[in-house]
């Protein structure tokens, strides 16, 4: 039993700089949910430049933080970090596809499969906002455009069918994807028929007076 204040004393020690390296990393994915957040709020309106400092910003905080985990690979994976990781992802996403710009991979953002697919299944929804924006004005084929990202990503989605211990609980997202799709597709319908029952009221409305003014000079 000597050697227990030794051992006890050792232990301190290792629980000391894991929490530590706990709390920087807590500030760290806090910072980087944040300019993720503000990133995809510029996306939305039409602010590019601004976007990009925030997504750069962003992964400069994302490497951070992989740095600063390096030696505690188990606080790298918890949820409060790859939940971050996550809206990063998101937010890069969002913007190349609302940006019309090629679709950034894992390995490209330097994140983990699962976390990047989950990130891709939070995309739909910005995306359903982007449509709804639009629609206001009429209907688009932007907006169309946006609907077969959303298509595609949950076409995507639904093949990784995988135990939720492999895909963090990708499923329920996958689930929410899709009610997300159908309802924006229905909005893409409905603005549709509005835009087509506009065009033929305005053509029937230019035949009528076409008409009238034949009969009048008649």
């Amino acid at each position: 039993m000597n050697q227990l204040p030794e051992i006890a004393e050792s232990i301190h020690q290792s629980f000391e700089a894991r929490t530590q390296q706990r709390d920087q990393a807590l500030l760290q994915a806090r910072k980087l949910t944040r300019m993720a957040s503000l990133a995809i709020r510029a996306v939305h309106r039409s602010e590019r430049e601004e976007a990009e400092e925030f997504l750069a910003k962003a992964g400069g905080l994302l490497r951070q933080l992989k740095g600063l985990l390096a030696e505690f690979p188990d606080l790298y994976f918890t949820g409060y970090t790859q939940d971050a990781i996550k809206e990063y992802v998101e937010a890069r996403s969002t913007f190349a596809l609302i940006n019309n710009e090629p679709l950034p991979n894992p390995d490209q953002m330097e994140v983990e499969c699962a976390t990047y697919l989950k990130g891709l299944a939070e995309v739909p929804g910005e995306l359903r906002r982007r449509c709804l924006d639009i629609l206001r004005q009429g209907y688009s084929p932007e907006a169309e455009c946006l609907l077969g990202y959303m298509d595609e990503i949950y076409a995507v989605l639904v093949t990784m069918d995988y135990p939720d211990a492999i895909t963090q609980g990708l499923r329920r997202q996958t689930d929410l994807v899709r009610g997300i799709l159908e309802r924006t597709r229905g909005d893409l319908t409905l603005s549709l028929r509005e835009e087509q029952l506009k065009r033929s009221m305005h053509s029937l409305e230019e035949r009528l007076a076409e008409v009238l003014e034949n009969n009048s000079g008649g």
